[in-house]
């Protein structure tokens, strides 16, 4: 357990840890006995804002909450936490009841448009004529985006600048061009908009400054890959430690190798580092900074390791952790996306290497 955590935050760890293997890790367990559990736990409402009935816990918790489940490696994790607003954080007026609640209460599905397609000249683009909306453009890499009501959709509106839109899914004019599976196991589909009229209230916010708002989600999602890269590290030198602890044919444990030692203990010294990072960016975020850099340090950096952990561990368990539904195989699945999801490792250090030379932003 990290050191200095409060006493409810202990409290908070300690009720995880039991919710784990309780529930998520049970033999009969599914998505809805997950749900059902974790809202008698308080833990679907962490995600929720405290005006609709949520507890919003800060990134702290959110870190402690995650990692502590991580680190079982368990399945249905994402049904413990509600949906969260998203871009959609503070919207008012009509949004509210059509979209932001229905959201929350689990009675809509959305996803987020960010990425054009590679072959696209021109990005998603709208035009207002009157008190309606006409947006054209496309989409790839919507993330769910086939089982999603509506699209937290990145658009350029014509005179005013980069706009977050919600557009609807079963609109006219919008198309599913592509659905596909990655790597990990996750659905995505790529959308096409042929003149979708949509009102002027499906605007986020003030038009023109959509992409900060599309910036903090994607912040806040690099810091949950971090925290879950950092809880599955945990896992991974607990299944090694006990298999280093094991004898071999010869009788000898494992791990007296000192060639063997020698990789366990860097793998340790990463995850240490990725860990004193996460926690440390949690509590700078939880004091009001900006934390734009220190997410993007901390999302190349676990989930770089978490990678490089999946692969020696691998390496030192030997063949039978090839095997398809080998936890380490099927780990090593999961975490390979992360190096591109929100952000690939090349571009972020690339912004951090900006941020700090061109905005002066981010800390050591």
């Amino acid at each position: 357990m990290p050191e200095l955590l409060t006493e409810e935050l202990t409290k908070l760890h300690n009720t995880c840890d039991d919710f784990a293997g309780k529930y998520l890790l049970a033999p009969n367990a599914s998505h809805e006995s997950v749900r059902s559990a974790s809202k008698q736990a308080g833990l679907f409402s962490m995600t929720q804002p405290s005006d609709f009935g949520g507890s919003q816990a800060t990134q702290l918790a959110l870190v402690v909450a995650r990692e502590t489940l991580a680190k079982h490696n368990p399945p249905y994790m994402d049904a413990v936490f509600g949906p969260s607003p998203g871009v959609l954080g503070g919207v008012e007026g009509t949004l509210v009841s059509s979209h932001l609640q229905p959201l929350l209460a689990g009675e809509k599905r959305c996803s987020f448009g960010f990425t054009e397609p590679d072959n696209v000249a021109k990005a998603t683009f709208g035009i207002i004529d009157g008190d309606t909306l006409l947006v054209s453009g496309q989409k790839s890499y919507v993330t769910a985006g086939a089982e999603a009501d509506f699209i937290n959709t990145l658009v350029h509106i014509e005179g005013m600048g980069p706009s977050m839109v919600v557009i609807d899914t079963n609109l006219p004019g919008v198309e599913i061009e592509n659905k596909f599976m990655s790597l990990d196991g996750s659905h995505h589909a790529a959308f096409k908009f042929n003149k979708v009229l949509l009102p002027l209230t499906h605007i986020i916010g003030e038009p023109g400054k959509g992409l900060p708002r599309a910036l903090k989600q994607i912040g806040d999602t690099r810091l949950l890959f971090a925290t879950l890269a950092s809880g599955y590290m945990m896992w991974v030198l607990n299944l090694l430690t006990e298999h280093l602890k094991s004898n071999d044919k010869s009788g000898e444990p494992r791990g007296n190798k000192d060639v063997v030692r020698w990789h366990y203990a860097d793998l340790r010294i990463k995850a240490y580092a990725a860990r004193s990072m996460l926690y440390r960016t949690a509590r700078i975020a939880d004091q009001g900074e900006n934390i734009v850099n220190e997410s993007m340090a901390c999302k190349v950096f676990a989930t770089e390791a978490v990678g490089e952990l999946v692969d020696t561990a691998i390496q030192l368990v030997g063949g039978h952790a090839l095997v398809d539904d080998h936890p380490l195989a099927l780990l090593y699945r999961k975490v390979r996306a992360w190096r591109l999801a929100e952000g690939a490792s090349d571009i972020l250090r690339l912004n951090i290497g900006r941020g700090i030379l061109e905005l002066n932003k981010g800390r050591i």
